[in-house]
């Protein structure tokens, strides 16, 4: 039997039930000082890179891990909360379309990611650009269906799914689909164990830059 990947979605929530997405397998909603159920996606952005992550794994269980409410903002007390949720619910993988670029925020990140998760961020920020997390960076030219692997850094579509009717360019892009579009391939070709062994079958697929 097939291993079916527990993949956390730290980001705005997600519509449970939207035809992009499915099923949702839990929630919760992290503040600096509390733990809810309140996952309802008020921005429309952790439904859209749920959207992303479930095309390329339709049978991977989705976590909403909700940290953004009415704007894309939040804190480092709230992503090291949401992260230590994470390892508290044995996530598989983590999608963090999320970073900072703030050195001080280095040590924290080491400390909370542990050796037992497998995160994929942006690379150019932390924690993506650490070792041991996949760091991904967008590249408009990659097929949606593909995604490459050069010095250390994956390559992603910067594009969600499409939507009928809509141009690309004029949906949600950027580097938080890029990891979205990872996520789903790591998801995918997920191995129990250590996060290294799945990093190395990515590194595998990984097609060669045109």
């Amino acid at each position: 039997m097939s291993h079916v990947a527990r993949v956390a979605i730290v980001d705005s929530g997600i519509h449970a039930g939207h035809p992009h997405v499915g099923a949702v397998a839990g929630s919760v909603f992290i503040t600096e000082h509390v733990e809810s159920e309140d996952a309802i996606d008020r921005l429309g952005h952790g439904t859209a890179v749920a959207g992303a992550v479930r095309e390329k794994a339709p049978d991977a269980e989705l976590y909403a891990v909700k940290v953004f409410d009415t704007r894309l903002s939040t804190s480092i007390d709230v992503i090291i909360r949401a992260l230590a949720w994470c390892r508290r619910h044995q996530m598989d993988i983590v999608n963090l379309s999320l970073g900072t670029s703030n050195p001080d925020h280095r040590t924290r990140f080491l400390e909370a990611l542990g050796d037992d998760l497998l995160v994929i961020s942006a690379a150019q920020t932390l924690p993506g650009s650490l070792s041991g997390v996949i760091g991904v960076l967008p590249d408009p030219e990659c097929p949606r269906d593909a995604f490459y692997y050069r010095d250390g850094v994956f390559y992603a579509s910067p594009y969600p799914r499409p939507i009928p009717g809509v141009p690309v360019t004029a949906n949600l892009n950027g580097a938080s689909f890029a990891v979205a579009n990872m996520t789903g391939f790591a998801a995918r070709s997920h191995i129990p164990g250590p996060p290294a062994s799945t990093l190395q079958t990515l590194i595998g697929q990984a097609r060669l830059p045109v």
